[in-house]
């Protein structure tokens, strides 16, 4: 594994991404959390999961540098594989938390929102789905993912306005159920994580799976038309433009 580290801690599996400095998410990514999140599953070991990131990026969502340069078979192979990687932590029966240790935008959010809690550490950081103003048309799974936890006519506004929210309004508006010193993010999470799983794990398990079939069947359902949709505006002048610009300014960085 080149792009996440793994450590069990008191039967708990926790997953670090670790791709360079802000945890950019390509196909190599994708598909190592895939196959880890799956074993983690299937261990009897692990009792639970926490993903996390690195100091100041939680991960800034996908990697558009390398993304850009996909031909049509690639750029299609890759949101399939990120949409079944995005099917895989949602339907993931264990209890599942994710501590956000910085900027989490777009993909990096697309993560966090699959989690059943999440911890965001303090300070000057943004959470959200910006896709819209980048000319990227959201999969219908990912919007009803943000509108599970946000209601829908809150992630509605939000996502058509781009709205990245600062660590407080993300707060407020339920994108993130607690925020906690830096220092402390991760014993934070281990600490839900110990509550979690103090209950009867068939009974917690099934419980959850129970208050997610409605998000679940849409989550699961087959995303060829809107993936259609989405590929043909990927290729549009007017978002290679928008993402041609985005890279210039991330290189120059």
């Amino acid at each position: 594994m080149s792009t996440i580290k793994v450590t069990i801690k008191d039967r708990t599996a926790i997953i670090g991404l670790d791709r360079g400095r802000s945890n950019a998410i390509n196909a190599e990514m994708v598909a190592e959390l895939s196959q880890m999140v799956k074993s983690i599953e299937n261990d009897d070991n692990a009792a639970g999961l926490i993903i996390t990131g690195k100091e100041g990026f939680f991960s800034a969502g996908l990697d558009l540098i390398e993304l850009y340069d996909y031909n049509e078979v690639m750029i299609r192979k890759f949101w399939e594989d990120f949409l079944q990687m995005v099917r895989v932590l949602a339907s993931f029966r264990k209890p599942f938390l994710t501590a956000i240790s910085g900027h989490s935008p777009a993909g990096g959010c697309v993560v966090a929102l699959c989690s059943d809690y999440r911890i965001m550490t303090e300070g000057k950081y943004i959470i959200g789905l910006n896709e819209v103003p980048v000319g990227i048309i959201v999969p219908d799974s990912i919007f009803h993912l943000y509108s599970f936890w946000l209601g829908q006519a809150k992630a509605y506004r939000f996502l058509l306005e781009g709205k990245l929210l600062n660590t407080q309004e993300a707060l407020e508006n339920g994108l993130v159920d607690e925020l906690v010193d830096g220092g402390a993010l991760v014993s934070a999470a281990e600490r839900q994580m110990r509550k979690y799983l103090q209950m009867d794990q068939t009974t917690w398990q099934q419980s959850k799976v129970n208050l997610r079939k409605e998000l679940l069947i849409k989550v699961n359902a087959d995303p060829s038309e809107s993936l259609d949709r989405m590929l043909k505006q990927w290729w549009s002048p007017s978002t290679r433009s928008i993402l041609y610009t985005i890279i210039q300014n991330l290189q120059k960085k």
